[in-house]
């Protein structure tokens, strides 16, 4: 059974409908990181750190570092890598993971977009259909009381309903046409 919910506003000027959706989707959102896998959970944490600006001051030490004791700034310590391949090599195949777990976390990501526009999409072809219907019955309303605005010519162009295969097929028949 559905609870009824006041459209009234609170105290912080937000109804107890806005207060519902809201918690809905914060549950939504934990109930998605905790269906994550072990997996999703590393790369996620992984991206998290390496898009901080603490793992670019760890990188900015160990580099400067590197930088120092292979060049001879650090008196008494012999260079390992006056060439500099190791630290090449090292930040390469960094490199290669970072942008792995970047991308696994960017799927995940865009999976969940895709999810939240097509609820986006339903809830506005929902809204499109009553808001056709409304216009219907305001019009059936008008049109018995007199009121001369029902007989314009638009409104029977607002009172159809919205086809979105329709709508659609012409966005990709326009991307088609595109140079």
């Amino acid at each position: 059974m559905r609870e009824e919910v006041s459209a009234q506003p609170d105290a912080e000027g937000l109804s107890s409908v806005l207060h519902r959706n809201i918690e809905a989707l914060r549950e939504r959102r934990v109930r998605e990181e905790r269906s994550a896998t072990v997996e999703e959970k590393i790369a996620a944490a992984i991206t998290r750190f390496s898009g901080s600006m603490a793992f670019v001051y760890i990188h900015l030490a160990a580099v400067l570092l590197w930088i120092s004791w292979n060049v001879g700034l650090i008196p008494g310590v012999k260079a390992f890598d006056p060439s500099f391949v190791i630290l090449a090599t090292a930040a390469s195949v960094e490199a290669i993971f970072l942008s792995t777990f970047v991308l696994i976390s960017q799927n995940r990501a865009a999976a969940a977009a895709d999810r939240r526009a097509d609820l986006d999409l339903q809830i506005n072809l929902l809204a499109e259909h009553e808001v056709t219907r409304l216009l219907e019955l305001t019009a059936a309303i008008a049109a018995k009381v007199g009121v001369q605005e029902a007989a314009k010519p638009e409104l029977r162009e607002l009172k159809r309903d919205v086809a979105p295969e329709a709508v659609l097929d012409r966005l990709e028949d326009e991307e088609d046409d595109r140079p």
